[in-house]
């Protein structure tokens, strides 16, 4: 069983219209509203490729109930810790003419200090058995940036791999416990360490402790650094670009790997292979939380090259 742990979960409400026009009224369809923040984007993939997951996540109020009705139905198994303050909203606004994705992030209260205690003592109580623990998504504003580094902990004192996919302070503080995984993307990678060659700023997570660190590219792909081979990296991509929805191409990345460390895959090409072609294949699909079943050709057709030194990327 993989566990996945959303610490700042939303409800995520989907437009899909063929030419959005910014400044002027808009007469869309009625948007589609899921269950989201990145970690329950990671447990839908993982749910939809058919292995077992168990979704940890914060809800509360009426947005939070609706998170909460839209798992039961999703049939995803979950373990919610209520908090008090609202769960917050996500929109996303897909322009399918323009082949362009507007997002709006609600940052999300800040969680009591007692439903913080709750959320990392549900999360220990479901970890027996568990083959891998995913930490994924923003923390909310004033949290602690060293809740997923907790998770790390917990992790490694259990023997499982731990996959975080966070931004900021909580992304150097993961890499300091030794997260076996990370997943930034580029910007968030070089907020993060300020250093703008993904190549660098990757080798330099590693150095704080992370044993490999997956960065996304957007189309350019995805790049690899592990503490294993740390003076080189492996750079993935697809041989063309695909056009749709990239929204919840990283989420499907984690869940790639988070299914590859659960069956004991650890080699560092391999689960960069199995992140890109996923993350390409949501890439198809008009809502987060799920992949076309062209993930499985991508595999295949995916470019790997190995580079040494820093290369511009």
């Amino acid at each position: 069983m993989i566990v996945t742990v959303t610490p700042n979960s939303a409800v995520d409400l989907t437009y899909l219209h063929p030419n959005i026009r910014f400044g002027e009224t808009n007469r869309v369809p009625t948007a589609v509203a899921r269950a989201g923040g990145k970690g329950l984007n990671v447990a839908r993939v993982i749910h939809q490729q058919g292995h077992p997951v168990l979704a940890v996540a914060t809800a509360g109020g009426r947005t939070g109930q609706a998170l909460v009705d839209d798992l039961v139905q999703a049939g995803i198994r979950h373990q919610i810790v209520s908090v008090q303050s609202d769960t917050r909203r996500t929109i996303a606004l897909v322009d399918s003419d323009r082949e362009q994705t507007t997002i709006l992030n609600e940052h999300g209260q800040n969680h009591t200090p007692q439903e913080w205690l709750s959320l990392t003592a549900g999360t220990t109580a479901v970890l027996a058995g568990a083959r891998c623990l995913v930490g994924s998504g923003s923390l909310p504003s004033g949290a602690d940036d060293t809740f997923y580094a907790q998770l790390v902990d917990l992790a490694r004192e259990r023997g499982i791999p731990s996959i975080i996919d966070t931004s900021g302070p909580g992304l150097l503080a993961a890499a300091r416990s030794g997260a076996s995984v990370l997943k930034p993307n580029r910007e968030e990678l070089a907020a993060a360490t300020g250093i703008d060659n993904p190549v660098n700023g990757a080798r330099a997570l590693v150095r704080s402790g992370a044993g490999l660190v997956l960065v996304s590219l957007g189309e350019r792909g995805m790049l690899a650094v592990s503490r294993e081979h740390p003076l080189s990296s492996l750079h993935a991509r697809l041989p063309r670009v695909l056009a749709g929805n990239a929204t919840g191409a990283g989420d499907a990345a984690v869940a790639a790997v988070a299914v590859s460390l659960a069956a004991g895959i650890t080699n560092a090409e391999s689960l960069l292979r199995q992140a890109t072609a996923w993350s390409a294949a949501a890439v198809l699909m008009p809502l987060a939380g799920e992949i076309s079943p062209k993930y499985a050709r991508f595999v295949e057709e995916l470019v790997v090259d190995r580079l040494v030194d820093a290369p511009r990327l």
